[in-house]
């Protein structure tokens, strides 16, 4: 990855490993435990320098590179892959590799649950890393200001990013915009309103966007730009109902002239081929990526290839039948009134469907990197059927779905070997936020859509969205809108968000399905014979789950509350 630098970002590099130490906490500090065996590698008269336990701030902030390593490292928090993971929070896919995330979607868990106080510590060890940075960057007096102007605007934005997610999350949280100390009276202090929060979040924002550069050269690709700030400050206004705000700040980026969707001419492919090798950023042709956490192969890597498609155990991101129905037919319609749609195999439920379906969930025929459960052609594996036999000789569904989305074949076979790019805001994104932004002000018209969604829907050959057509076979258009958020950004983490925001929580409470179990090949039948079915022969995957009106929140961790009672918990928890 070039932006950062790849050893800067990617392994931070010896350098940012010794002068950066000071960003952990202010003055001097220990070296970090984590930190020793990697330490200890560096030459003998290196480390004679100075004590290698008491690196202090007014050693660190001089020069532009010393600036830059430091920044760099707050960039540790953005989220990356994990940011699909938090995708088993909702209704999209099932049996997750976090099984706490299950937890969540099931609402069946209480404050104890670790994944509450690791999203809690993580968020504020990014964020005071991100203070530290903020009271310190001006002491470098060689730098020039357009230089300090840009740092101070990453840092920021970084900060509110980081705070995003707390108050979605846990609503109330601590706002706190300094590094604190043993005794400090915010260590005790109860939390910040919400609305306050997401005021002082939205303004943050806006600051950064006035200090970052719209686009930076090749050699500091990735780095977070205006159109990120104003496109993040776009998503939380929206989150929160300030509809308005939404609007101008998703205006703001499509403004800009910079960002288009990404499209190769291949509508068959457009779609998929953003979330593989050939999007990413690097190769310069992905004009539609906003935001983006990168990776470099042998540096940092990920496994999101593997664990989709992994060939010799159970996926751990299973499409549900809630996603699957969710894609409409070519005509523009739902399964339940297309002429079109036909369950008479397996294969027909991806027939003249929403083009993006296949581009997203594997279909028969496609390439495969299953192993045992596909058809050989060659050097090719053919995916036909889905797999339930655990003999591990081949990818195992527990829907009877698979993706192909994020899915590069030749790193399957390899744990965590996966550098393709984990895009965190698409200007796909800002075109589904302006649409519903209108929408929901009572302002959205034909020609909003013809400028938004249909041109997410031209990409890939689907037929327009047309409000006089949805009203004829008596749909309605919010509905719509949604499903084409739903269908749009499905696997990219922000299913469970969506559904919070909406106030649909009673979602979370369905059955978990899967396919029918008749179309499940005979082959394949004693597998699922002792597997629950509805009514209808769906399966049923994942039942006896709930919801709440408590569970539009996540609770206050009970590690957190023990130690300052005076952040009380969430209603109902």
């Amino acid at each position: 990855m070039k932006n950062l630098n790849e050893k800067e970002n990617s392994i931070l590099g010896r350098r940012l490993f010794l002068r950066h130490l000071s960003l952990y906490t202010a003055g001097s500090v220990a070296v970090p435990a984590a930190l020793s065996m990697f330490l200890s590698g560096c030459k003998k008269d290196f480390l004679n320098q100075e004590p290698l336990d008491a690196i202090t701030s007014e050693e660190f902030w001089k020069t532009d590179e010393q600036l830059k390593l430091a920044v760099n490292a707050c960039y540790i928090g953005l989220r990356g892959k994990p940011t699909i993971d938090l995708e088993n929070m909702g209704d999209n896919t099932v049996y997750p590799s976090t099984a706490d995330y299950l937890a969540i979607s099931t609402g069946r868990y209480d404050f104890s649950l670790p994944t509450l106080n690791t999203e809690w510590v993580n968020q504020y060890t990014h964020i005071r890393r991100c203070n530290h940075f903020l009271e310190n960057y001006e002491k470098a007096t060689s730098v020039t200001a357009a230089t300090l102007n840009q740092y101070a605007g990453e840092a920021k934005f970084i900060r509110a990013y980081l705070y995003s997610y707390l108050v979605f999350f846990f609503g109330d949280v601590p706002l706190v915009t300094k590094t604190l100390n043993i005794g400090d009276p915010e260590l005790t202090a109860p939390r910040d309103p919400v609305q306050d929060v997401v005021t002082w979040i939205l303004k943050e924002l806006d600051d950064a966007a006035g200090l970052l550069p719209t686009s930076y050269a090749s050699t500091d690709l990735g780095r977070i730009t205006k159109g990120a700030s104003l496109g993040w400050k776009a998503k939380v206004a929206l989150n929160y109902g300030l509809y308005d705000v939404a609007e101008q700040a998703a205006s703001a980026v499509m403004d800009l002239g910079i960002y288009q969707l990404y499209n190769t001419g291949n509508a068959a492919t457009n779609y998929n081929n953003l979330f593989r090798y050939t999007g990413k950023l690097a190769n310069g042709n992905n004009k539609e990526t906003i935001l983006a956490r990168l990776y470099l192969a042998n540096v940092s890597m990920h496994n999101m290839s593997r664990e989709a498609q992994v060939p010799d155990q159970t996926s751990r991101f299973s499409p549900t039948k809630s996603l699957v129905d969710t894609y409409l037919c070519i005509d523009g319609k739902p399964i339940d009134i297309s002429p079109l749609y036909s369950e008479a195999s397996y294969a027909d439920i991806f027939k003249n469907r929403d083009p993006r379906m296949v581009q997203t969930i594997l279909s028969p025929g496609s390439a495969w990197g299953g192993k045992a459960d596909g058809i050989s052609t060659g050097a090719t594996l053919i995916y036909n059927s889905p797999k339930f036999n655990a003999d591990k000789k081949g990818c195992v569904t527990s829907t009877g779905y698979y993706f192909t989305k994020y899915v590069e074949l030749s790193t399957v076979d390899f744990v965590t070997q996966d550098s393709n790019d984990i895009h965190l805001l698409r200007y796909a994104e800002i075109l589904l936020t302006y649409a519903e932004s209108r929408l929901e002000q009572g302002t959205l018209t034909q020609a909003d859509i013809d400028k938004t969604i249909n041109l997410l829907r031209r990409r890939v050959g689907m037929i327009d969205m047309n409000i006089a057509d949805i009203a004829a076979w008596g749909g309605d258009l919010r509905t719509e809108i949604r499903r084409e958020r739903r269908v749009e950004l499905a696997l990219e983490g922000q299913r469970w968000f969506d559904i919070i925001r909406w106030k649909q929580g009673e979602l979370l409470a369905l059955d978990v399905k899967g396919v029918k179990k008749s179309l499940i090949p005979q082959a394949n039948q004693a597998y699922v014979s002792a597997l629950a079915t509805d009514a209808n022969g769906y399966l049923i995957i994942n039942t006896s789950r709930m919801f709440s009106d408590k569970n539009y929140l996540l609770p206050v961790p009970v590690t957190q509350i023990q130690k300052n009672p005076a952040l009380g918990q969430n209603p109902g928890w």
